[in-house]
């Protein structure tokens, strides 16, 4: 099997992300999202792939018994500092600190990602690294962007692909669609694997 015979299966996004919606569409996936509403595991501790992987499959068991034979794809991303993790921001405040912490220094992007055939009963688990540098950022910078988008819905505060938020990034080192939130190469090889 080849990347074009992933075009052949119906599939369900365990999300409502947009940014992850519009991924799937920009490369052709026939499927349906679905917002999980899973509770996602939030902890302190410095464990960024067992946490995309707790949340991953959890967000597969909310959606499978309306997934229809559907091939399931889920995804969580996370931000990590210093061994630190940024979840999605509780509140403005929240956000504000996430970007002062991320201003002039890199930081690592992490997206774990489970698809799941239960027609064929397979599953495949992965994830993708990505380490993405800030630049130097000004608290006018940070209030404005706080004030003019929603950074309370994207992991770190942030959004490198739609919206301002991109400006604040020098580089990266990795794979750009993980800091979107589905790193899309690694998961076509990972339809391929549950779909062979």
């Amino acid at each position: 099997m080849t990347i074009p015979d992933i075009l052949k299966y119906k599939y369900v996004l365990a999300s409502k992300s947009p940014r992850r919606i519009n991924l799937l569409k920009q490369i052709g996936l026939d499927f349906i999202a679905i917002d999980s509403e899973a509770e996602e595991w939030e902890t302190s501790e410095f464990k960024p792939i067992m946490i995309t992987k707790i949340n991953t499959g959890r967000k597969v068991n909310a959606v499978i018994h309306k997934a229809k034979g559907r091939i399931i794809i889920s995804a969580d991303t996370i931000v990590a500092i210093n061994k630190k993790i940024l979840h999605k921001p509780a509140s403005v405040k929240d956000a504000k600190n996430y970007l002062k912490l991320l201003s002039g220094k890199k930081h690592t992007v992490y997206t774990g990602v489970l698809v799941v055939n239960p027609v064929k009963k397979k599953t495949c688990f992965d994830y993708e690294k990505t380490d993405v540098y800030f630049k130097k950022l000004k608290s006018t910078e940070i209030n404005y962007y706080i004030k003019n988008y929603k950074p309370l819905d994207k992991a770190g505060s942030y959004g490198i692909q739609d919206d301002f938020g991109c400006l604040f990034i020098e580089k990266i080192n990795g794979d750009f669609y993980n800091v979107v939130g589905l790193p899309l190469a690694k998961l076509s090889d990972m339809i391929l694997k549950v779909i062979k």
